[in-house]
């Protein structure tokens, strides 16, 4: 209690906050980063950015991100008739499969790269390197990702070309240091862009699965027909198979004029 206002009524307590411009918000999660070497990974970022904005012709920046979707529908809100009941989520009592989507948005154009599959290991990646560099001949390719450790599991780096990231790859004890006998050696003109941990903000591929889970997973009807649902997701992604200046502005890669 404020002594000061112990006498005021509650409307007059009202006032005096909107007065004051205070006002009752619903607060948010928030977590910054705890990685050490964020402002350098910031800084290596961003000349990379440069690097590459100046060589358009020759290299291209791409940002990694993966997704799990349900089968289960997600709640959301949605517009529905006044006095209606609330739209529903309609579940189903079949299990709630998960799927995966990897994707890789390219910074200039809005074109997304992406796979789908029940789980994203090594092959998964490989397959999506080889696609990035298949759909970018001849050029250099700089892919941004976040600090999973699959993308540094030796079976995939043995993939790449030698890194030039001055930053130590971090994986579990219990891994290998060294590629397996069967580990595809490629050569894949690809350099990895390390983001600093938790740092979801610095890729702009997050909002494009802000979208998908908007347009796409929030209250579907198909958590019975798992075949369906897959075919919605990847008919959602294809959209964005060719260049795509909308996507670049909805991820606040092009600022709109003011």
């Amino acid at each position: 209690m404020v002594p000061e206002l112990a006498a005021a009524s509650l409307s007059g307590v009202w006032r005096l906050l909107h007065d004051s411009k205070l006002h009752r918000r619903r607060g948010r999660d928030h977590l910054h980063s705890p990685d050490p070497a964020y402002q350098e990974k910031v800084a290596y970022l961003r000349a990379i950015q440069a690097r590459v904005a100046a060589a358009p012709d020759t290299a291209v920046l791409l940002y990694l991100d993966e997704v799990t979707y349900y089968r289960q529908p997600s709640l959301a809100s949605a517009y529905a008739p006044a006095g209606a009941d609330a739209p529903r989520a309609e579940r189903s009592t079949r299990s709630n499969t998960t799927t995966r989507v990897v994707g890789a948005l390219d910074a200039r154009t809005g074109q997304v790269t992406s796979l789908v599959r029940g789980k994203i290991g090594v092959a998964a990646l490989r397959r999506l390197y080889r696609d990035l560099v298949a759909a970018y001949p001849g050029r250099q390719l700089y892919l941004v990702i976040d600090n999973w450790p699959i993308h540094y599991h030796p079976d995939l780096l043995a993939a790449l070309e030698p890194q030039a990231s001055p930053f130590p790859a971090h994986r579990p004890r219990h891994w290998p240091t060294e590629p397996g006998p069967t580990a595809k050696r490629l050569g894949l003109p690809i350099q990895l862009v390390p983001l600093p941990t938790y740092s979801p903000w610095l890729n702009p591929i997050e909002r494009l699965w802000r979208w998908l889970k908007q347009d796409v997973l929030h209250l579907h009807l198909h958590a019975d027909d798992l075949t369906a649902l897959k075919a919605l997701v990847v008919a959602f992604l294809a959209r964005f198979n060719g260049p795509s200046p909308d996507l670049l502005r909805y991820v606040g890669l092009v600022t709109l004029p003011t």
